[in-house]
């Protein structure tokens, strides 16, 4: 993942909620995955929760027991504000104000995960409150996830003080929630908050557990961005007809897409007329404008001077993340890549020839003669009608945490703690999160 900008100071950004890995639970990953992805981006990460482990050395990870939901002090002191008695939770949430106090004063921007609109704390949602009021605290923003509002089995006691807490807008606090949908459910339930929504994301480097070399190559060569990315895990020599792959990736590009080709192998030395061959690719790749649109990774350098040495694991990490399998061979004797591609579902282009043919069923073939317009056109076509394309294409676009992080998070802080700084108001929504 990218650094912080240019020029940007790092912040100080503390995450809070009940609890913390290994506990299981959504909003406790969505919390993981906001500590982590902000400290790769070079910001300080401190984690405070109620409950859980330090589990990772990368960034603190404090925990304060009063903020738990679990713990005894707090389920006694909501047993009795459920009954009316209030006098127990006054008194913890004034702890928790506390407890707090010192920890935030190190904090730029903090994160409240859920805490300020669940009831399983209401000593905490209290204290959080009256932490955000106050003009020598960093701003607060409450990450709403859900809300016992939403149910028709909701307690009533929870339309009652202090627990209505739970629905009304707070001075100070900012309220982000994670979609559409769920602002709908706010707006229609809690009334006239400010909402902001940033979406839940997947972190593909994690998921499916890349090769760092993997890692590296997704960003320098700006993999999540891209509207297509074809993978040929071949050497070059003539028989593979490298020649037609290139025409059809800028008959793909002249389709107003960014595409990107990705080609494993390096050429034999010891097949005489190769280094011939590979010099006639190179100069259709500068005449054909396509050097940003081809990456032969056996010749690839890092942007650190290292080199990339392309081997099985990386293989199987560009299938992963890549949007198709294209060969053009005009003679093969077997083909492993289709079956290697079979294995992780991606979808395959490949010219209808034996044992293309004996080896794959409802692939996207195309003949040898066909134009090169005409095969792009065919491939752009089949993955449009393939609906698991149209939806991982989606999410490496949209719903990595990292583009999330880039895109949406990090500015939405950055703006806060700016305007925090200057003593200026911030709004809390725009059209463009609305």
């Amino acid at each position: 993942m990218s650094g912080i900008e240019q020029n940007k100071p790092p912040l100080q950004i503390g995450l809070l909620h009940y609890s913390c890995p290994p506990v299981v639970g959504g909003v406790e990953e969505v919390l993981r995955q906001h500590a982590r992805l902000l400290h790769r981006a070079g910001h300080r990460v401190q984690v405070l929760v109620g409950m859980g482990e330090p589990y990772t050395t990368d960034f603190e990870v404090r925990f304060m027991p009063l903020l738990g939901s679990q713990n005894q002090q707090v389920k006694e002191a909501n047993a009795r504000s459920a009954q009316g008695d209030h006098g127990l939770t006054e008194e913890l949430s004034a702890r928790i104000l506390e407890l707090l106090l010192p920890w935030a004063r190190e904090q730029d921007v903090i994160l409240a995960h859920n805490v300020l609109h669940m009831p399983f704390n209401l000593a905490l949602t209290l204290a959080l409150g009256r932490l955000a009021a106050r003009p020598d605290t960093p701003p607060l923003v409450s990450w709403a996830h859900d809300s016992p509002y939403f149910r028709d089995s909701c307690p009533r006691y929870l339309n009652s003080p202090p627990w209505d807490v739970l629905r009304r807008p707070q001075p100070g606090v900012h309220y982000v929630t994670i979609s559409q949908s769920r602002r709908r459910l706010f707006e229609e339930h809690l009334g006239d908050f400010p909402w902001r929504v940033i979406k839940n994301g997947v972190d593909q480097v994690e998921f499916f557990n890349l090769d760092p070399r993997s890692a590296r190559l997704m960003e320098e060569l700006d993999l999540l961005s891209r509207d297509l990315v074809l993978v040929m895990p071949a050497r070059i020599t003539p028989r593979k007809n490298l020649e037609l792959a290139i025409h059809i990736v800028h008959a793909i590009k002249k389709q107003g897409k960014d595409v990107l080709f990705l080609l494993t192998g390096a050429y034999d030395p010891h097949e005489p007329h190769v280094p011939t061959y590979y010099r006639r690719l190179k100069y259709w790749m500068d005449e054909l404008e396509l050097n940003r649109h081809i990456a032969i990774l056996a010749e690839y350098t890092f942007a650190d001077g290292t080199r990339l040495v392309p081997d099985m694991v990386l293989i199987r990490d560009l299938y992963l993340v890549a949007d198709m399998l294209l060969m053009t061979s005009k003679d093969e004797g077997f083909c492993l890549p289709i079956l290697e591609a079979g294995l992780v579902k991606l979808p395959i282009a490949c010219p209808g020839i034996p044992p293309f043919t004996e080896l794959g069923r409802g692939l996207c073939f195309f003949d040898l003669d066909d134009p090169p317009p005409l095969i792009a056109r065919r491939i752009l076509g089949y993955l449009e009608q393939t609906s698991t394309h149209r939806m991982f294409r989606e999410v490496m676009r949209n719903y990595s945490w990292e583009v999330i992080c880039r895109r949406d998070i990090e500015p939405f802080l950055r703006e806060l703690v700016e305007h925090r700084r200057a003593g200026e108001p911030v709004g809390q929504a725009s059209p463009a999160s609305a």
